[in-house]
């Protein structure tokens, strides 16, 4: 083996990232926005959340408030999108499943990313293969991505930043072998930018000089294991070419689920808020029921502007007799908490519920109480309204209590067509013939 270079690791992990993923989603539908400045803004129409190139070349920063960029945003024609959830989650679904054609090994990092296992491939047939992945995924989806690959998970993070970032290398990037190339890497990423490096791990390894990736990989174990444990050795080691993170590609039961929202104008009395308290409920227990779990305790929070005058913010936890994933039991459950904390006389900016203490559905404790034929009735009702909202589009029913007028709801003016999962939303295709 020729100095400087390392013996192969069996390991070739892929870390799969959609470039600019929402603001892609947005333009497979509309071409004409190719090429030029679009953001996509967070709930209730309030930050920029997304970024194509152009927008950031303009200098939009990630997180900044809308209100703070219209003027340039009117100056450069930047266009400007709400968040469409329900259309990025099914443009995701559709990238993740043409993934598993070329890997039975697929972890679903986030909407956007998944590692691959590449393993099985020789050295030789990695970066084409990649190559046909990306030229497969544009033409099924239309959502373009960038793929870096090495050894660890760590490893293959740092590599899809040098993917993405560096136009040579055309959306694929393989990490060297070679030591030297490593360590000019390595040095390039700040700590900071290392793959579980939070804010405060940050600031103590800076305050020891360790200010990048190359100077972390190489401080003492034992060093590290003081502040961060045997995550930090994991994280070294990783950094080093060990595979220490193994692909997780059966998701972890959720432990929590949360709903919430920041309304569309304050709501100002108590008939509204059980509203919304009511629909993020519903919003909430259906994720429930098609995560296959149940939840033990639901807890209620509301609170107003925090940066005005008279601020009040407060949370209430009810322990549910019997596990449930049905929504009449958790709207119910919900507004006795909710009427323990409203208080009149504020004007309230945002609500929310959280599921917690979540169980696998088939292990829910029976009530002694609630006759089993009544108990079926209640699960057949809410899989029948699940399908009927899947099928016809959310909130195709909907409960009494969640309102009709909804005057609170999130801002979203700017909001796209559902293409792919609404009849009434579908994209029209015009075509002309010309005949000679």
């Amino acid at each position: 083996m020729m100095p400087g270079i390392l013996k192969p690791s069996k390991k070739a992990i892929a870390l799969i990232d959609c470039n600019n993923f929402y603001v892609s989603c947005e333009r497979v539908f509309n071409p004409a926005l190719v090429g030029k400045p679009v953001i996509v803004l967070s709930n209730n129409d309030g930050c920029a959340v997304a970024r194509s190139q152009e927008a950031k070349d303009l200098g939009i920063a990630m997180g900044v408030p809308y209100f703070k960029i219209k003027s340039k945003v009117d100056k450069h024609s930047i266009q400007v999108y709400s968040s469409n959830y329900v259309l990025y989650g099914d443009m995701s679904s559709r990238v993740m499943a043409t993934l598993s054609h070329f890997s039975p090994e697929v972890e679903i990092y986030s909407i956007d990313e998944a590692f691959v296992d590449l393993s099985w491939l020789s050295n030789s047939e990695i970066e084409p293969y990649a190559r046909q992945i990306r030229a497969t995924v544009m033409m099924w989806t239309g959502i373009p991505i960038s793929i870096g690959i090495a050894p660890t998970k760590t490893l293959a993070k740092i590599a899809n930043r040098v993917a993405k970032r560096n136009h040579q290398h055309q959306g694929v990037f393989v990490y060297p072998q070679i030591k030297s190339q490593q360590e000019d890497i390595l040095k390039a990423i700040a700590v900071e930018d290392v793959w579980g490096i939070g804010r405060q791990y940050s600031k103590w390894l800076h305050s020891l000089a360790i200010t990048e990736a190359l100077s972390l990989r190489d401080t003492p174990e034992w060093i590290i294991q003081q502040k961060m444990g045997i995550v930090g050795i994991r994280l070294i080691r990783e950094l080093d070419g060990i595979s220490c993170i193994p692909l997780e590609l059966a998701p972890k039961p959720k432990k929590a689920t949360c709903v919430s929202r920041s309304f569309r104008h304050s709501v100002k009395t108590l008939a509204q808020m059980k509203e919304a308290v009511s629909t993020h409920t519903t919003s909430a227990a259906a994720k429930l029921r098609q995560q296959k779990q149940s939840t033990t305790a639901i807890t209620i929070f509301i609170l107003t502007n925090r940066f005005k005058d008279n601020y009040y913010s407060n949370s209430v936890t009810l322990p549910l007799p019997v596990a449930t994933n049905r929504t009449p039991e958790l709207i119910h459950a919900a507004l006795r908490g909710l009427e323990v904390i409203y208080r009149d006389g504020y004007e309230y900016k945002k609500a929310g519920v959280i599921m917690q203490g979540l169980q696998p559905e088939g292990i829910m404790q029976s009530n002694v109480f609630l006759q089993g034929y009544e108990s079926e009735r209640q699960q057949r009702l809410m899989e029948t309204i699940d399908r009927l909202n899947d099928r016809f589009g959310k909130n195709t029913v909907s409960w009494a209590a969640s309102g009709i007028n909804r005057s609170w709801v999130t801002k979203r003016d700017k909001v796209s067509p559902r293409y792919t999962t609404n009849w009434n939303e579908l994209p029209i295709v015009k075509a002309s013939f010309t005949f000679v």
